[in-house]
Formats: structure tokens, C-alpha cells, sequence
């Protein structure tokens, strides 16, 4: 994803994903931020060990470092939680959201901190143009009460289960293996299945939409309004896509 864009904002090391102890070692007196995916997105739905994210809050903690959650694509009942670092009952110092934020309807997003962090800048200090625009907020604000009000992320929790449960069981030659975490999957493919763009557009034809990431995943996301009627129809196209040579 990096290819062909540049050049990126100096001061960043990269760490080994889910390898708390690579954190540990790359941290210094320079060091002020961790900035993570809770489950990687673009990565293809890549579920870090368990306990790797409780670790490195108790890394950045003992450091004196911010944890930086970006819960863009997993936040806001994604992940089956209003956020994903709640599955290890983990609080960052720092949240950014967005997509799901205005329930598709509006661009909106935004960053959630405390005020000893966030108060470090001062009226006029940071600004964009369309920053605290009123019909994004008023939007967002209803988004937010509709997710919490209808049960949406119960309903990422109990039927993202059922979704996982289901895939899990079609027997493919295709298949690697099948991870995720509410309704936020990943269908990991064989290298020798072709790559994951011909099954994504045999879904398109049959009216599924889904996204190839990292080439050989399928990576699932559907509305957190859907029903199991509804998965089940999707189910059945699925497989038959999973199934064909």
C-alpha cells in the first residue's frame, strides 16, 4: 500500500504486528506514541494473538508512551463491542473513528481523547476547513444513538458468530482458513486459488459486495442492520462461488 506515494511523515518505526515484545525494544526516550489497528483492516482482518493488546497498553503505560487505538474500520460495533479494544478490555489514550460514524450517510470523523491530551493544543492552534461542520455532528449524534438504541452491536456480536461459525463449515480446496471477529471476516485463500478478486466479482454478479485485500483474502463487512434471513441468502451464494473451480 505504500507503493507509488510518498514521501511519509518522518519519525515513524514499524513494529512487527502482534509482537509486543518488538514494541518493548523499539520504544526509547524519543518515543512518544504507539499507533495501532486493533484488528488490521487493509491487512486483510488479521486478529493479533490474545492478550497482545493488553500487553502493549501495560507497555506504553510503564513507558510513559500514548496508545494510540485507530478503530476507523473495527469501531462503532464492527468487531461485535463499541470498540474493538474492548475485547481485551483495553482503554487507549488516544481513538480515532470515522466510516461508521455518520452510518454511511455523511463524511464524518473524528478523535476521541482525554482532556490532559487533548489540551495541549489551544483555540486556533489546529483547524480544518471543514472541521465541526453542524450537519456532520448532527448527523453523527444520531448514528450513535440509533447503534446503541436498536441493538446493533448485539446484533455484529450474535450474528457475526453465527457468520463465522457458517463459513467456517463450507468445505472448499479454496480455503486456508476463515478469521474475524463480529461482522468484520476474512476468507483467507490458497496461493493456488487464483487471488481473491475473481470470487469477489462472482459475488458482485450474484449482488454480494465484498473486497479482496492483500490479494488472496475476501474480506467481508456487512451492515450491522442485517438479518439471518439475510445472511443466509448471502451464505448460499457464497458457497457456491467457494465451490466453483
Amino acid at each position: 500500500y505504500r507503493g507509488g506515494y510518498g514521501p511519509f511523515t518522518p519519525g515513524f518505526v514499524t513494529v512487527p504486528y502482534g509482537d509486543a515484545d518488538a514494541l518493548e525494544a523499539a520504544i526509547n526516550e524519543n518515543t512518544v506514541a504507539f499507533l495501532v489497528e486493533p484488528i488490521q483492516g487493509e491487512g486483510g482482518v488479521v486478529i493479533p494473538p490474545q492478550g497482545y493488546l493488553r500487553k502493549t497498553r501495560e507497555i506504553c503505560t510503564r513507558h510513559n508512551v500514548l496508545f494510540i487505538a485507530d478503530e476507523i474500520q473495527t469501531g462503532l460495533g464492527r468487531t461485535g463491542k463499541l470498540f474493538a479494544c474492548e475485547h481485551e478490555g483495553v482503554r487507549p489514550d488516544v481513538v480515532a473513528i470515522g466510516k461508521a460514524l455518520s452510518g454511511g450517510f455523511y463524511p464524518v470523523s473524528a478523535v476521541l481523547s482525554s482532556r490532559e491530551v487533548l489540551g495541549v493544543f489551544n483555540p486556533g492552534s489546529h483547524g480544518s476547513t471543514f472541521g465541526g461542520n453542524p450537519l456532520a455532528c448532527a448527523v453523527a449524534r444520531e448514528a450513535l444513538k440509533v447503534l446503541v438504541e436498536e441493538g446493533m452491536i448485539e446484533n455484529s456480536a450474535r450474528l457475526g458468530d453465527y457468520f463465522l461459525g457458517r463459513l467456517q463449515r463450507i468445505e472448499s480446496d479454496h480455503v486456508e482458513l476463515v478469521r474475524g471477529k463480529g461482522l468484520f471476516i476474512g476468507v483467507v485463500l490458497k496461493r493456488q486459488a487464483g487471488g481473491a478478486r475473481r470470487f469477489c466479482e462472482a459475488l458482485k454478479e450474484r449482488g454480494l459486495l465484498c473486497k479482496e485485500t492483500h490479494e488472496h483474502v475476501i474480506r467481508f463487512a456487512p451492515p450491522l442492520v442485517i438479518t439471518r434471513e439475510e445472511l443466509d441468502r448471502a451464505l448460499e451464494r457464497i458457497e457456491e462461488v467457494l465451490m466453483m473451480d
